[in-house]
């Protein structure tokens, strides 16, 4: 779920990427963008992470730009987007959580709006064909040129381009986590279709409060290769906690690198070292007496690599 743009494919092919990629696969991965942009579809799709699965019912109204998100298992929760908000319902707690959008990629709008721009990362060719929610579908293959990021699987529908089904697979090609559509139709959404259902208006409104802003003194020593800083925020965690956030994506991929101040009451609760869920891996560590933890669905050399680099020099 990303917000509608303009694509300009011109801008985004260099010559190398030009001579790497044939126009038939690039064609692909613009078609698929475009369906994800313009189109309108109601659907379940079900995410897998080993044994952790979780169903979700999307819909889209293309006219407005606007989705609503369902997730279906555990915990009822609820999340529309419009162009620059996303709202997420919680019906138990009685809370809506609002922040503005984030330039995140999420199935089924999981490509840039720069497809050319990936052929620089990624070997892409076409794979098979397989039938998925009773449709026709293409496969796409994004294989790293690297070990830096993931592979990608990419299954679209091979009349409209709607991408059906993403697998991030690792260096051996096993798969790590997969979306997959089990029903959709596309077309035929009305506006009151995204609407949300509950009537939130006594319910706490909690305000993330993200807004660009240039995070002072901090950088990193070294980017990684491929991966370019595409955004800076500062955003509200808790009551008061103040954080900045430093986005680093390579078009497909991306990785947030999150500052806070360190605390007193903190210190002990900070854990510094490496977790990973799935595809996602965290690297902790302070810096300056901040609390820096970076975030991405990148490999967890990747991530650490990004994590070391932090640094901070006083601003003069």
């Amino acid at each position: 779920m990303i917000s509608g743009r303009v694509l300009a494919l011109a801008a985004a092919l260099g010559a190398g990427a030009a001579q790497a990629q044939s126009p038939e696969t690039l064609g692909w991965l613009r078609k698929m963008y475009d369906a994800s942009q313009k189109l309108s579809y109601s659907g379940t799709f079900v995410y897998q992470q080993g044994a952790r699965s979780e169903t979700s019912r999307i819909t889209r109204y293309g006219a407005g730009d606007i989705e609503r998100l369902e997730v279906l298992d555990g915990v009822p929760r609820e999340c529309v987007r419009t162009r620059d908000k996303v709202r997420c319902y919680l019906p138990n707690s009685k809370v809506v959580k609002v922040e503005n959008c984030a330039a995140d990629h999420n199935f089924p709008a999981l490509l840039p709006e720069k497809v050319g721009e990936l052929a620089r990362h990624y070997d892409i060719s076409l794979g098979e064909t397989r039938r998925i929610a009773n449709f026709d579908c293409q496969a796409i293959l994004l294989k790293p040129k690297d070990n830096l990021r993931y592979g990608y699987r990419l299954y679209a529908d091979a009349s409209s381009g709607m991408l059906l089904k993403a697998m991030t697979v690792d260096a051996g090609g096993d798969t790590i986590e997969q979306f997959s559509f089990t029903q959709i139709s596309i077309g035929n959404v009305t506006r009151d279709m995204v609407r949300p259902r509950h009537d939130a208006a006594s319910w706490r409104i909690d305000n993330a409060e993200a807004s660009p802003g240039r995070l002072a003194g901090w950088s990193l020593s070294a980017e990684l290769p491929g991966f370019r800083k595409v955004m800076e925020l500062k955003r509200r965690l808790g009551e008061s906690r103040q954080t900045g956030q430093m986005v680093y994506s390579d078009g497909l991929a991306a990785v947030s690198v999150f500052i806070e101040p360190l605390g007193a009451a903190r210190r002990d609760a900070v854990r510094t070292g490496l977790a990973s869920v799935g595809a996602i891996h965290i690297y902790t560590r302070e810096v300056a007496n901040h609390v820096v933890t970076v975030v991405g669905e990148a490999p967890a050399a990747s991530v650490q690599r990004i994590a070391n680099a932090v640094e901070y020099h006083r601003p003069q």
